[in-house]
């Protein structure tokens, strides 16, 4: 249905509002919001959408974000289908139009911008309506199409008046045409007055033979001692004062007059740009708003571009706030190396403790899930698999990285416990708080108590947390806190190395032990320092690693019957679209096919009868010598086209059947193309190469049927023939519009087949063109051992592109 204009920009105002808050900038610095932004930019064509993404950030209000992902979702649906939106390079007009609002005149370009911006508006209408008469649904698309204003009149009358670079053009006006001729014939008769003299007698006296511009004005360069053998004016001399640039007397008139029709050509253009400014004061809020809505069309191509690059998707919305990414990514490292995870959160926890030692990746999952909840409620597709859904947040808070102060005097962690008591003050149920070691920076007992009460009062506010530490009591507390789930980075022993897998209801633990002893440590010192360790932290890490292994064994277990599961599913939809099928055609396709016996038993009775009567006709004209073996050959290949093939397409027991009969070099075949019996030699492709008595050729895998070999090999009489208007076969080969390499097939194919039928020669049409065919062709048959020679045709009969070839 269709929106007015009045309505849109009411919608457009009503989106604009302050209903619609926006995050606190300080969570887009810290995430780098900025940089995916930055991506996006490189996607943007023209000018307003620039502006619509500098105005972009992530948003709360909910019916705005599935807008936005809707759109999102649209551009990458025309995408995938017609390759984008077509959207041409456009300037801002804004200025434009703000000029011609207080009585301006625009130059030549920024008509030429406006222009364009109508010219596009009007493709984008056809492009889409296109769309929609293809029953193509999208959810925003039709909405910003129906806001374009085609103004056909103003447009047409626009391109008829301004070139594309700004130009006024001769059909601006009957006045500009007729002054222009003027101007072109003035131009004309200086120059042949002034080659007259550059090219005859008096030429020694010119500094060098050409005509040149001074003042606007047709002059020529006299050695300074001549000057007065032309007479006329002198507009220049040469820097050393040798060369003086003369206009001869004899062009001061025509120069006045050349002169004059430039000026009313300058006045002409300035009436005509003006005509032209008030012809779009009417139109101004049209222009404008088709503006907008092709800069919201050039930003959802955006999108969908930086969605392709980045192999993203467009999230679902979860109003619980249930965060679930699949194979989540960092949108802003390198995608062949960044490590998936799966991240979950708001569902049977609220909080997540990740525990675990440093270069995990510990902090890359925390700016991973604040980043990707940014994005989504920017309207941007995320990094992550197919049915990762979001939450709606009202705010994000993020305490990560060294924010030291040196300003303030505030250490590390005055500084990180400034802004954690910033968050706890604005923090509520729809709140997602990141903390990158949290309680760092003071005493490790102190600041494990301090994060767990941290964690505490986060959670009576039933906020959603997800905070990374070095201390071994959170692991404690993510074990015994309801709501609270602990995880860890997992880490490669063997290696020594990080895998940035995160392992979520895993406590991490210290590999510390693990590390020495690979590194060489004494086992004694090692031992030595466990019975150090209380026993506490012992249970502890015996506990963890208890867990891993349980938790290897659970996973190895999921995936083995994950495997199971999914293949029994699909035997199981196999077998009851098979027995849908089965019940449901079984009686249709006994009707059809008493019916198309009945009528191919009539057909047949026909075919056969014509075919026998010239048969006999033939046997006739044995004792004249005149039998053609292409006839024979036609003959036979019409009684082998009375033989009905089996319709093995919906018979999966006899297509199956048919496929376990490969073919192979040395099986006996039936050429069907031809009705003859031949020998396969090798496949070439899609293609076997077959020997037909002397003849080898290339005939494609669907023209061949497999047949028993012949017992007693009978004495084959080889006729000399010649074609004639009868011959299946063509004279003449037209390769026109064919791809290169299909066609040199088509050639092979075509060459055989005519020196079967008995051709002396034929004619290969390939066309002029960038002659890439023609040359193709040309070394083909210079090394074919049938071909005798081959020419171009006569320049009567298409010139240099065909080829007429005579055989041996």
């Amino acid at each position: 249905m269709s929106v007015s204009l009045v309505d849109c920009l009411a919608l457009c105002l009503f989106f604009s509002e302050s209903k619609v808050k926006k995050m606190n900038k300080r969570i887009l610095e810290t995430l780098e919001f900025e940089k995916v932004k930055q991506q996006v930019r490189q996607f943007v064509i023209t000018a307003q959408g620039q502006e619509e993404l500098a105005q972009l950030v992530p948003v709360n209000e909910e019916e705005t974000i599935r807008y936005w992902l809707n759109e999102t979702e649209d551009g990458l649906k025309v995408q995938r289908l017609r390759g984008g939106i077509p959207i041409p390079k456009l300037e801002n007009i804004r200025p434009h139009m703000k000029r011609i609002e207080i009585g301006a005149d625009l130059n030549g370009l920024e008509l030429a911008q406006v222009s364009r911006v109508l010219s596009t508006t009007s493709e984008l209408r056809r492009f889409i309506d296109d769309l929609a008469d293809s029953e193509i649904e999208f959810e925003r698309l039709y909405f910003w199409s129906d806001q374009l204003v085609a103004i056909p009149s103003l447009s047409r009358r626009l391109k008829e008046a301004i070139d594309d670079d700004g130009r006024v053009t001769d059909d601006a006006s009957p006045e500009l045409k007729t002054i222009r001729q003027n101007i072109r014939r003035s131009e004309q008769a200086v120059r042949e007055q002034l080659d007259g003299i550059v090219r005859g007698k008096n030429a020694k006296y010119l500094s060098d033979a050409i005509i040149t511009m001074r003042n606007d004005r047709y002059v020529i360069p006299v050695k300074q001692e001549y000057r007065g053998v032309f007479g006329g004016v002198v507009h220049d001399q040469s820097s050393s004062g040798q060369t003086l640039f003369v206009e001869p007397k004899q062009v001061v008139e025509l120069n006045n007059r050349l002169r004059q029709y430039q000026i009313a050509e300058r006045n002409e253009i300035q009436r005509i740009l003006s005509e032209l400014s008030a012809e779009l004061v009417p139109h101004r809020q049209e222009i404008l708003h088709n503006a907008f809505v092709i800069g919201k069309m050039d930003l959802m191509n955006a999108k969908a571009r930086f969605g392709k690059e980045l192999k993203a998707i467009v999230p679902t919305i979860s109003t619980e706030n249930i965060v679930d990414l699949k194979q989540a990514r960092h949108p802003l490292i390198d995608q062949e190396k960044v490590v998936p995870n799966d991240i979950s959160i708001g569902e049977n926890y609220q909080a997540i403790v990740i525990t675990g030692p440093n270069t995990g990746g510990k902090t890359i999952t925390l700016k991973t899930l604040g980043l990707l909840q940014l994005m989504g409620q920017a309207g941007l597709p995320i990094p992550a698999d197919e049915e990762s859904q979001i939450g709606i947040f009202e705010d994000i808070f993020a305490d990560i990285g060294d924010e030291q102060s040196i300003e303030q005097s505030l250490s590390t962690f005055s500084s990180h416990m400034t802004n954690t008591v910033d968050i706890l003050s604005k923090v509520n149920e729809k709140s997602l708080v990141l903390f990158d070691e949290l309680g760092a920076g003071t005493d490790p007992q102190e600041g494990a108590a301090l994060a767990i009460a941290i964690l505490d009062d986060l959670g009576k506010k039933s906020a959603y947390v997800m905070a990374t530490t070095h201390y071994p009591e959170l692991k404690v507390y993510g074990y015994n806190r309801s709501n609270t789930i602990n995880a860890s980075m997992e880490f490669n022993v063997d290696t020594l190395s990080p895998t940035y897998r995160l392992l979520i209801g895993v406590p991490g633990r210290s590999n510390a032990f693990e590390i020495s002893s690979r590194l060489g440590l004494d086992n004694q010192v090692i031992d030595e320092a466990k019975q150090l360790m209380n026993d506490e932290s012992q249970d502890l890490n015996e506990m963890i690693t208890d867990l891993e292994n349980r938790r290897k064994m659970a996973e190895t277990e999921y995936l083995e019957m994950r495997h199971y599961v999914d293949e029994a599913q699909r035997l199981y939809n196999d077998l009851k679209e098979a027995y849908s099928y089965f019940f449901e055609e079984r009686e249709q396709e006994m009707a059809k096919a008493k019916q198309k016996a009945n009528a191919l038993v009539s057909e047949a009775e026909e075919n056969a009868e014509k075919i026998i009567a010239d048969i006999r006709n033939l046997q006739k004209q044995v004792g004249q010598g005149t039998v053609k073996e292409h006839q024979l050959i036609d003959a036979k290949s019409q009684l082998a086209n009375l033989h009905q093939e089996e319709q093995l397409k919906k018979n999966k027991v006899l297509k199956k059947a048919k496929e376990q009969k490969t073919l192979k070099p040395g099986d006996e075949v039936l050429v069907t193309t031809y009705g003859q019996r031949g020998t396969l030699l090798r496949k070439n492709g899609n293609q076997w190469q077959v020997e037909i008595g002397i003849l080898k050729m290339n005939v494609y895998e669907s023209e061949l049927t497999p047949i028993a070999p012949q017992k007693e090999p009978q004495q084959r009489v080889i006729h000399t023939v010649r074609s004639d208007a009868n011959s299946a076969v063509s004279n003449q080969l037209d390769l026109r519009g064919k791809r290169y390499e299909e066609a040199l097939n088509e050639v092979d194919l075509y060459l055989d087949a005519a020196i079967l039928a008995g051709y002396a020669q034929v004619t290969i049409v390939h066309g002029k063109g960038t002659g890439a065919l023609r040359t193709g062709i040309t070394d083909y048959l210079k090394n074919h051992r049938s071909v005798k020679s081959f020419d171009f045709a006569p320049g009567n009969q298409g010139g240099n592109g065909a080829t007429i070839v005579k055989f041996k």
